[in-house]
């Protein structure tokens, strides 16, 4: 099996493109040992893992510890809302810590963007980024071109749209870098408030028609409004924006093709999708909370080979 170039998966923008393939197709064979009767392989034996989370998390830090018992490995989970932390410890004091402990790897989540390359460049044990702010979160990044080359097939040429608050999302811009990585069309759909300036100088093209969009592209990836970012008003209320920018089972039908529909989680229903659109037979939502336990037992076993 093909090795990673990397030592930490900190952001899709340190990876190349065979890096993210030797992933997908680790990924792959990993998907079928978590869908047959005994789950667990001994890859990881005598590893020990840490999921060190800074900020809330569901699907991410369930998905990890997941993937983590799947391999076989130790784990050892930590909240930051009732540690030392509260206390005044700094972020690298709280890590050596628990490397004291002889953990070998960190999966980190830190509500401050550049806390896991701070991280790397101090520590001996691999790290992975589980979401870092508003800059990147490489693994739902890899989990969604998993998902969509399951579907459709090589991403090379495809048309994949990402609609909703670009600004504040750290999904939009791994997904962008990833996209783009492995030759597909990206174009990203929102309010002219949530969208950078500086996003069509990564090669993707820009939108504020989600009509048009959807009639554009091969799959919808739908990313929520990041409420608890929001420090000024960006759009009049939720309800205008579900008008404006809200897609609907109609918008769907009415489309001359089938598309396929993604969303990274959590879903506001009733703002950015409805409910019979995030439920409807084109949406892959709940393969992608599936997909992101096989591509994260790949991004462990291969950093573990470093």
């Amino acid at each position: 099996m093909s090795q990673l170039s990397v030592r930490h998966l900190l952001g899709i923008k340190n990876l190349t493109e065979s890096d993210i393939y030797t992933i997908l197709d680790t990924a792959t064979q990993f998907k079928d040992v978590i869908n047959r009767p005994i789950k667990k392989v001994p890859s990881l034996r005598d590893v020990t893992i840490a999921n060190v989370f800074f900020e809330n998390s569901t699907r991410t830090r369930l998905s990890f510890e997941l993937a983590e018992k799947r391999l076989s490995a130790d784990v050892v989970n930590f909240s930051a809302s009732g540690s030392s932390v509260k206390k005044g410890e700094t972020l690298l004091d709280t890590v050596n810590n628990i490397l004291a402990m002889k953990v070998d790897m960190i999966v980190m989540r830190h509500s401050s963007p550049g806390a896991p390359h701070f991280l790397s460049e101090r520590i001996p044990a691999n790290v992975v980024n589980a979401g870092d702010g508003t800059h990147e979160h490489p693994t739902q990044a890899l989990l969604d071109a998993f998902s969509i080359r399951e579907q459709i097939g090589d991403l090379a040429g495809k048309k994949i749209a990402i609609i909703g608050d670009i600004l504040h999302s750290r999904v939009a811009l791994s997904n962008i870098f990833c996209l783009k990585k492995l030759g597909a069309e990206v174009r990203v759909c929102g309010p002219t408030t949530l969208i950078p300036k500086y996003i069509s100088s990564l090669g993707v093209q820009v939108s504020h028609n989600v009509k048009e969009t959807l009639q554009w592209c091969d799959v919808a990836n739908v990313l929520r409004i990041q409420l608890e970012r929001l420090q000024v008003k960006y759009f009049p209320s939720l309800r205008e924006y579900s008008l404006y920018f809200g897609i609907n089972r109609q918008m769907l039908d009415e489309l001359d093709r089938d598309i396929v529909l993604m969303h990274p989680g959590p879903i506001n229903r009733g703002v950015e999708l409805t409910s019979d659109a995030a439920d409807s037979r084109q949406s892959i939502i709940l393969n992608q909370v599936e997909n992101g336990v096989a591509v994260r037992m790949a991004v462990l076993y291969l950093l573990a080979q470093q």
